[in-house]
């Protein structure tokens, strides 16, 4: 009988700011290294087809999806996660997303405020119409979207204040 042989490799990054050294098989998603192996829930698996948006997370400042990028290729990276975010449009977005309903379930909530918050530090002044553009690749089944909207675009302020 011959045993399966398992070829791992050991990866560094910086998770929330937390630098992490793991050891993972050449397959992993970045979605199940963070999932299942530093217990950082909040990134979700909802398509596990780079679709829906749920597992969205910041490589190196840029939105990716989780679950079809490879942990391996997240070596020397900085990620961040929602549990990651803070700061004060941080906070803004998450008043915002509350007074406007934009959430319902939750489970795309964590990919719409990472996507929110990349938008919103690229282009503080988004527009309806690039917000809407923007977000398109976020996916929610419960609640649509002119919440989220809303929530967004009270935050988009030609001084990116908004409220809170």
């Amino acid at each position: 009988m011959t045993e399966p042989i398992v070829d791992t490799l050991v990866v560094t990054l910086t998770v929330n700011g937390t630098p992490t050294r793991v050891e993972v098989e050449p397959r992993t998603s970045l979605c199940d290294l963070l999932r299942d192996t530093l217990a950082l829930t909040g990134t979700h698996a909802g398509c596990e087809h780079g679709v829906c948006g749920a597992c969205t997370v910041l490589v190196d400042g840029a939105p990716v999806r989780a679950c079809i990028t490879l942990a391996a290729a997240c070596a020397d990276a900085t990620v961040t996660t929602v549990e990651g975010l803070s700061g004060p449009l941080v906070d803004r977005l998450r008043a915002a997303f509350h007074a406007e309903h934009a959430l319902q379930c939750g489970y795309c909530t964590p990919g719409m405020l990472i996507s929110a918050v990349d938008l919103l530090q690229r282009k503080p002044e988004a527009s309806e119409d690039e917000i809407r553009r923007e977000m398109s690749g976020n996916l929610c089944r419960c609640t649509g979207y002119v919440g989220l909207v809303r929530a967004i675009r009270a935050c988009a302020t030609p001084a990116g204040t908004g409220p809170g």
